[in-house]
């Protein structure tokens, strides 16, 4: 699936109308001397990051969370999917967004920064619209402000998108997320300054009958830098909560599992010529033992000596079988 397109900055216009009008000049040096390194647009120095696999599989496992966050509005569970984390400036960012925007900062306690969520009003109109008995559809609206049944929908839809944020980085690290303030202005929102660089997280809500819908996580990258390691790896935190339920019902599904007991009580031995001359009712010869071998799935696991329980032949076990190294 394509990244949606973004606006060009002030800077990339720039560069780009300056290279127009200059048609086939020799970029290697300036005229001041200064040498001039090539700019590929839509692209991104992601090197002091790495390849983002571990955010990029906690937004893959957020995805399949959040989708229960929608469901008391929209009544079924969406598809969601998660677009590559993209690293930007805040303020291309900013300019490439409507002033009027549903904007909730919330605190990471352990990695001592803030994340933004960041939800278009035509997505919260839906979202409310749905809630009490409408349609699902896209509402063009006008307003610069929400109303406050849009507020306490808003407020629900960003705690529960939060909590699913835990659970997706549970396996990487246990976060602490805590509301600091929601805005309704891009303007307004004290999140970074505007030359900071963000990680913009792009996640895509698939809607029945209508166009999809969009929101964003935004992580300032001095947030993440400290983490920078366990976002380059590819396997994710070994330490993993006990759930004693599953290790329950795999206890006894693992002591459910039938297994096979052969009691092996003689072993005779017979000559090939009298093996081939077998006919019905002749007779074998065999030595009994006072004891036999127990075996378990072909593997001899005890000893014991056969008797007769309630008239029926019953082995008595006597003694576990040591296990040979």
């Amino acid at each position: 699936m394509a990244a949606t397109p973004r606006k060009l900055s002030a800077n990339e216009v720039a560069a780009l109308v300056g290279g127009l009008m200059d048609g086939g000049r020799d970029f290697g040096t300036s005229d001041s001397g200064v040498e001039v390194r090539p700019y590929v647009f839509g692209s991104n120095d992601l090197s002091s990051m790495g390849d983002y696999h571990a955010l990029r599989m906690i937004n893959e496992r957020f995805c399949r969370i959040a989708r229960s966050v929608f469901l008391p509005m929209l009544r079924i569970q969406p598809r969601l999917s998660a677009f590559p984390p993209e690293v930007r400036n805040y303020d291309d960012y900013r300019n490439s967004q409507d002033n009027f925007v549903s904007l909730t900062n919330t605190r990471i306690e352990e990695l001592r920064g803030n994340h933004l969520i960041v939800i278009p009003p035509t997505f919260i109109s839906l979202l409310t619209d749905a809630y009490y008995g409408g349609s699902i559809r896209h509402v063009k609206s006008g307003r610069n402000e929400f109303t406050a049944t849009e507020q306490r929908v808003i407020e629900i839809v960003t705690d529960r998108l939060n909590q699913a944020l835990q659970l997706a980085w549970r396996d990487l690290m246990s976060l602490t997320l805590s509301v600091v303030s929601r805005e309704e202005n891009m303007q307004f929102a004290a999140f970074v300054d505007g030359d900071d660089m963000i990680v913009n997280c792009s996640f895509m809500v698939q809607l029945p009958g209508t166009e999809p819908a969009s929101f964003d996580i935004l992580y300032p990258l001095q947030t993440l830098k400290p983490i920078g390691s366990l976002l380059r790896s590819r396997m994710q935190s070994d330490s993993l909560d006990d759930d004693q339920s599953w290790r329950d019902r795999l206890e006894r599904a693992v002591l459910s599992v039938p297994l096979q007991i052969t009691a092996r009580l003689c072993e005779p031995d017979i000559p090939l010529r009298q093996l081939t001359q077998l006919k019905e009712g002749d007779v074998i010869p065999a030595q009994m033992t006072d004891t036999v071998q127990v075996m378990i799935e072909g593997r001899p696991m005890f000893l014991a000596t056969p008797g007769e329980v309630q008239g029926k032949s019953a082995l008595s076990v006597t003694r576990r079988i040591g296990q040979e190294k």
